[in-house]
């Protein structure tokens, strides 16, 4: 029984010296934000991009690239809410 109490002590004891010893080293520094967007102007060609693609079905099984719809009419709609318990 006195091994298993020392034992358990000396767990205690490192696990201890081990958040001190972490509370001293400081935190790296957090990276910086990314710069803001720049808005297109309108008329300009919208850079590519692939998103998941989704109907009333649910998700597809390829994902949708905007350079597939080249030369065809495009409105892009967002439902931030769309399938969500919120």
């Amino acid at each position: 029984m006195k091994t298993g109490l020392r034992i358990t002590a000396l767990t205690a004891g490192l696990a201890l010296f081990g958040q001190a010893l972490a509370a001293q080293q400081p935190a790296p520094a957090p990276a910086p934000p990314p710069p803001p967007p720049t808005p297109l102007a309108v008329g300009v060609d919208a850079p590519d991009f692939t998103l998941p693609a989704a109907t009333m079905a649910g998700v597809g099984a390829q994902p949708l690239r905007l350079s597939d719809l080249r030369d065809k009419t495009v409105v892009i709609a967002f439902f931030f809410r769309a399938r969500t318990r919120g």
